[in-house]
This record gives structure tokens, C-alpha cells and sequence, in this order.
């Protein structure tokens, strides 16, 4: 794989992509391999306000985005109502959740993670964070179970699918990975590095054009 270096995994993938995944174990050097993140948000988010609540506009005009930046402006958009947290509570909980991530302290994120769906399992960038977490430490298994849950609340959240499609090629299931990519690319166009996977996995799966 050109993006990144990764040993392999031995793995049974289930015949849909709401069942469990069952991960043999891992060989030690497969924890040195280089991981691509899934899509982030931008760390500064225009406020949500009454231009930017309806999402249904925003997936439209990011699909027809003229250039880069017009592109970068309205998936902002998008990631402040996905981040716009429903509750002071849980706004306190996330930022704490934040600062352990920055310093590295992932059990101690997840638990304030876990706290959140908990407390409120409607907020979907809460199972998307945890998603994240989990396939950062190589629990696929849960990772998968949380984007199932993003995509279930927002079948559209673009970062999501990109998260399962890196799951699902590390995984060994290139098919499914180049659906979940194609879905995410159909959503949002302007992904980084996806249409580059888009493109490794085509010629994978289905062989280069004669």
C-alpha cells in the first residue's frame, strides 16, 4: 500500500457490516505500522446558526463546490452542527475528552466518552470520537460497533464511512473498504488521500482497465 506501512492481519469479516469483525492477533511488529486518520473536524468551527442548521442544503452544495475552499467552508458548516454538543454537561465532558486525547491518555477519553452516550447516546460525534479511539488502538471490533451507530444516527457523516473503509481494508475485506470509500467520496467529494484509496483499491478489486 503506497499511503501507508502496515504488517498484515489475519482476520474473519462478517457477511454484513453490522456484525462483528473477528480479529486474530495481531503480530507484534504490526504495532510500529503508520495508521491514516479518519477526516478530523477542523479545529476552528464557524457558530451554528440559523444558515447553517439545515444540513439537507449543506451535503448539496458540498457536492457541487466549485474549489477547495468553497468545499473546506461548508464541511465546516457541516462539523459545527455535528459538534454542536446538547447540553452544558456534555460540552464539559467532550472538552475533557479532548484534552486527554491531546495528551495521549486514550483510556481515560474513552471513559469520559462512555460517559456521554451514557448520557446522551443521540449525540453522534460522541460514538464517531470513540469510533476513532478504538481503531486508533486497534480494537476494530468495537470501532466497527461505534461507526455502526454514527451512520445509523447520520448516514451521511463522511468521516465515519472513511473510518469504516480504512477498518475494512486493514482488515483484509478490500471490497467492502472500496464501497465505504466510494460512499464517503459520493458525499463529500473533496476527502483527502480517499480518492487515492479509491483509486488503490479499484485495480485491487477489479483489475486495471485494458
Amino acid at each position: 500500500m503506497t499511503l501507508r506501512q502496515h504488517a498484515a492481519v489475519n482476520v474473519l469479516v462478517g457477511l454484513a457490516l453490522v456484525a462483528a469483525i473477528a480479529v486474530a492477533p495481531v503480530a507484534a511488529h504490526a504495532e510500529s505500522r503508520l495508521k491514516q486518520r479518519p477526516p478530523e473536524a477542523p479545529k476552528k468551527l464557524p457558530p451554528v446558526n440559523s444558515h447553517t442548521k439545515n444540513l439537507d442544503v449543506l451535503f448539496e452544495a458540498l457536492k457541487v463546490a466549485p474549489d477547495e475552499d468553497s468545499a473546506r467552508a461548508v464541511e465546516a458548516r457541516i462539523w459545527a452542527i455535528w459538534m454542536k454538543t446538547p447540553s452544558d454537561t456534555v460540552a464539559l465532558l467532550m472538552a475533557r475528552a479532548r484534552a486527554a486525547v491531546e495528551k495521549k491518555e486514550s483510556d481515560v477519553a474513552l471513559k469520559l466518552l462512555d460517559a456521554i452516550i451514557k448520557l446522551r447516546p443521540d449525540y453522534v460525534e460522541a460514538w464517531n470520537r470513540r469510533a476513532t479511539l478504538h481503531y486508533m488502538g486497534n480494537d476494530y471490533v468495537r470501532a466497527m460497533e461505534d461507526i455502526q451507530e454514527v451512520l445509523r444516527r447520520e448516514p451521511r457523516h463522511f468521516a465515519a464511512l472513511a473510518g469504516l473503509g480504512l477498518i475494512l481494508e486493514e482488515t483484509g475485506d478490500n471490497k467492502r473498504a472500496l464501497d465505504a470509500f466510494r460512499r464517503a467520496l459520493a458525499i463529500n467529494p473533496h476527502l483527502e488521500k480517499v480518492p487515492e484509496m479509491v483509486k488503490t483499491l479499484t485495480e485491487k478489486v477489479e483489475g486495471r482497465d485494458i
